[in-house]
């Protein structure tokens, strides 16, 4: 089947991508060679940079969080694929010229994983002080499973940990908050509809036109819950319960909830699937301290969404309120 898709020869999709959102935002980003993505203005002399990696065709992440505030620095891979670990050497080095110590982000998928580490130990072998954190907020349907995918809930990471590193905490700190952060966190994905993969036109996975399945992961990776087509509010419910269930959330707590389009999501539905998540909380007495709905991180048309929950406190609450300037996520 052809696809029918605004792109050029696939072979250049992610540097082509890549150019027009340097272009889009020249003051919060510029393209080094590699598919680097960095910031335009780089944060003061001394202080923690943040690097991450993952494959490409997810816009806006992970390349669209880059900027004051956020990350230093993003290596993308081509589509769906991490990319090699040579490349992310040249991001990890290019960021800690200075001497600066790197916090290296890795969303929890076997190829990112890889490179990551390999990465790092060259690194340092070379005198780079760097340390990492691992993204493992995905839940399964299947609570049994254990070796969790990285999600959206890489962005609160992000956030509050380029947070601590523009006030300038040390290595250890920053380290320490995003650990936090990732402790605390837990996402589940559903999907009602496939991708095709923008180079070849394959599509991902299969669905029937009356089914959804919760627990997939980023790229479509089967989950254990399929179903038939919920409401909005059914389905809130059922991964809301299954989210505060899985952290150990009681009432009086204060949460963040993220609501993540997959692509073909409307805006519309997204909206209504928080107002139920809302609703919910309410009713147990959990406060909603914070909250984010819109597209964060996407497999190009599939339709479906991810719901995160965060359990915050204090600092944290205090590092997502800070200011931020990155294409795709800004806080004043």
């Amino acid at each position: 089947m052809r696809m029918k898709k605004f792109i050029n020869d696939p072979k250049h999709l992610v540097p082509e991508l890549l150019e027009g959102l340097a272009l889009v935002f020249p003051s919060k980003v510029r393209l080094l060679r590699s598919n680097i993505v960095a910031r335009a203005v780089p944060k003061a002399p001394g202080k923690v940079r943040l690097v991450t990696l993952g494959g490409s065709g997810h816009e806006p992440g992970l390349s669209g969080f880059v900027g004051e505030g956020m990350l230093d620095m993003s290596v993308a891979g081509e589509i769906f694929a991490a990319p090699g670990a040579p490349r992310c050497m040249e991001a990890i080095r290019a960021a800690a010229k200075g001497g600066e110590g790197v916090l290296l982000v890795v969303l929890n998928h076997a190829g990112d994983v890889l490179s990551g580490n390999i990465a790092m130990e060259a690194a340092k072998r070379e005198g780079i002080t760097i340390q990492r954190v691992l993204t493992q907020d995905g839940m399964s349907s299947d609570p049994a499973v254990k070796d969790r995918r990285g999600l959206v809930g890489f962005l609160p990471v992000y956030k509050v940990a380029g947070a601590a590193a523009e006030q300038g905490a040390s290595l250890d700190d920053c380290r320490k908050i995003a650990e936090r952060m990732e402790r605390n966190t837990r996402t589940l994905a559903v999907a009602v509809r496939t991708a095709t993969h923008p180079s070849t036109g394959q599509a991902i996975f299969e669905l029937g036109e009356d089914e959804m399945e919760i627990g997939m992961g980023q790229h479509g990776e089967a989950g254990t819950g399929r179903m038939k087509l919920k409401t909005a509010d059914e389905t809130a419910e059922i991964m809301l319960n299954m989210l505060l269930a899985d952290l150990g959330v009681t009432a009086g707590e204060e949460l963040l909830v993220l609501v993540n389009g997959a692509g073909a999501t409307t805006l519309m539905e997204l909206l209504i699937l928080f107002r139920s998540a809302a609703r919910i909380l309410e009713a147990k007495k959990i406060k909603l301290a914070r909250s984010a709905v819109g597209e964060f991180i996407t497999t190009q048309e599939q339709a479906g969404f991810q719901m995160m929950i965060a359990r915050m406190d204090p600092e944290l609450i205090r590092l997502w309120d800070a200011p931020a300037d990155s294409p795709y996520f800004v806080v004043r």
